[in-house]
């Protein structure tokens, strides 16, 4: 530890230094005069070094993590090209995205099961006392009630109960999106909450219509398009416990700097992901409300689960590892 210790307070001040420079020259290049602009070319190649020292010497601390990110950025403002725009778009689709995705993995799972574990203690909860769901979901949720209690078949009454549980559920999801991820700059306290209140509804919902043998219609209406709806989500609140880790600790960047540079990143996550919503939106539009067999709709789900996945876990692989940036 001494070791370590020493090289980090011989090198510390040009860290800091090129973290200075690059977040006036990613703000914009114009700020930096011409001997600053030579520093940063300096300052990189000397951070570079420091790294190559690090990675051998000090695997797995916090430290090389941190020049890991820091070089990831001056490399990628250094040599960054200026290509059509098309090009860009198919790189970051074809590459970045997906590398993103698995380097927010753990995030991402912790995202799971705060939403996973609520949903599945208010299942059980409504489940065996189904008169308190309004206590869960409110009193918006009486329409719905009564319409349950009569035992109506749900593609019976698409008007009603399929426009309130589609707006309980799967409504506003953009909205969500961005509030998981803007959750962050709050330490994660509102990304939890909103997974953790969405886990809670869905998980009442499911135990209520469980309770009179009518889940299974709703599931019909979920399963098609929801492995792409919910898992976005999942990685959006897994992007914004990333932000907040940032601002919780910032390791040997200031406060400010550790929450602009990781929410650079997720403002690349979370735009890459929209459209990965409205692909979920035209499943949930066209096939999920559809009189198609069920069977059908539970391959659409799984066959678009499969695709995600296999993009996110596998697409952009490389043999070293990317830097965030």
């Amino acid at each position: 530890m001494q070791e370590l210790n020493r090289f980090i307070r011989r090198n510390q001040a040009g860290w800091r230094r090129l973290d200075e420079l690059l977040v006036r020259a990613e703000r914009d290049v114009r700020l930096l005069s011409e001997e600053e602009l030579d520093e940063l070319g300096q300052r990189y190649r000397q951070t570079a070094s420091d790294l190559a020292l690090a990675q051998r010497d000090f695997p797995g601390q916090k430290v090389t993590r941190h020049l890991n990110d820091l070089v990831g950025r001056a490399h990628a403002f250094l040599y960054r090209e200026k290509p059509m725009r098309g090009k860009t778009l198919r790189h970051f689709y074809a590459r970045k995205y997906p590398q993103l995705y698995r380097r927010l993995l753990p995030y991402t799972l912790t995202a799971f099961f705060i939403f996973f574990i609520p949903a599945l203690t208010s299942f059980f909860i409504i489940l065996h006392n189904p008169d308190a769901i309004a206590v869960i979901m409110g009193e918006h949720v009486r329409e719905l009630e009564r319409t349950v209690r009569e035992e109506e078949l749900w593609t019976q009454i698409a008007p009603t109960v399929r426009s309130a549980a589609s707006t309980i559920i799967l409504t506003r999801n953009i909205q969500v999106m961005f509030l998981t991820f803007a959750g962050g700059v709050t330490a994660g306290i509102l990304t939890l909450y909103v997974l953790f209140i969405n886990g809670l509804t869905i998980g009442a919902l499911f135990g209520f219509l469980q309770a009179h043998s009518m889940s299974l219609y709703l599931a019909e209406f979920v399963v098609a398009h929801g492995f792409i709806e919910l898992s976005v989500i999942f990685f959006s609140g897994g992007v914004g416990f990333y932000v907040g880790d940032g601002l919780l600790r910032p390791g040997l960047q200031r406060r400010r700097d550790a929450l602009a540079t990781r929410a650079r990143v997720g403002v690349q996550a979370i735009l890459g992901s929209a459209p990965l919503l409205v692909v979920a939106g035209l499943i949930e539009g066209f096939i999920s409300p559809s009189l198609l067999p069920w069977w059908s709709k539970l391959a659409v789900g799984i066959a678009t689960g499969i695709l995600l996945y296999g993009y996110w876990l596998l697409a952009g692989r490389t043999k070293a590892k990317p830097a965030l940036s």
